[in-house]
């Protein structure tokens, strides 16, 4: 069964549940999360998104992102696509939430309310090569600047985030 997504109104209030790829097609409003892993340095855990992937295939992004299922807390969806992808879990806490647009050159949409979650580890993850082809630790530092010069190995989504993200943490 193909998997279903949350569609909300822009209080994230939930109104339905839709196929994701139709919701992606529509551009349709849904629930979402983004996870960023940071280790005692304060370094963030980066993944190359696996080559098969069917949109951003091959880009970089933040530790691990998805959706919650119907009935799913966001912590709870957090750590179960944390151990999907990497292979492993950790204690996360929501740091913010917000709604973004970022369209793809196949034509899908994603519209989010992204539920932003962070955590933090020390140990190497046991990545998933359906979902994942590598990962790094950077700094926040380093991570700006690589975007800033190099905006096409990153996933739309990440720029967008890692910007709310390095403002929110920076407040």
């Amino acid at each position: 069964m193909e998997e279903q997504v949350i569609l909300v109104d822009e209080n994230d209030n939930q109104i339905g549940l839709m196929p994701k790829m139709e919701a992606h097609e529509k551009a349709l409003l849904h629930r979402a999360f983004s996870v960023f892993v940071l280790n005692e340095k304060g370094e963030m855990m980066l993944q190359q998104r696996a080559h098969s992937k069917y949109h951003s295939p091959g880009l970089w992004t933040n530790t691990c992102c998805s959706h919650q299922r119907d009935g799913e807390d966001n912590i709870t969806a957090g750590k179960r696509r944390l151990m999907e992808e990497m292979g492993f879990v950790t204690e996360l806490e929501e740091l913010f939430s917000f709604t973004y647009k970022a369209a793809f050159d196949n034509g899908l949409t994603e519209h989010e309310f992204d539920h932003v979650m962070q955590g933090h580890y020390q140990g190497k993850p046991n990545i998933n090569p359906e979902e994942v082809a590598s990962w790094k630790w950077m700094s926040p530092k380093d991570v700006k600047e690589d975007i800033k010069n190099n905006p096409d190995q990153y996933t739309a989504w990440f720029k967008i985030i890692f910007d709310k993200y390095d403002h929110f943490t920076n407040e």
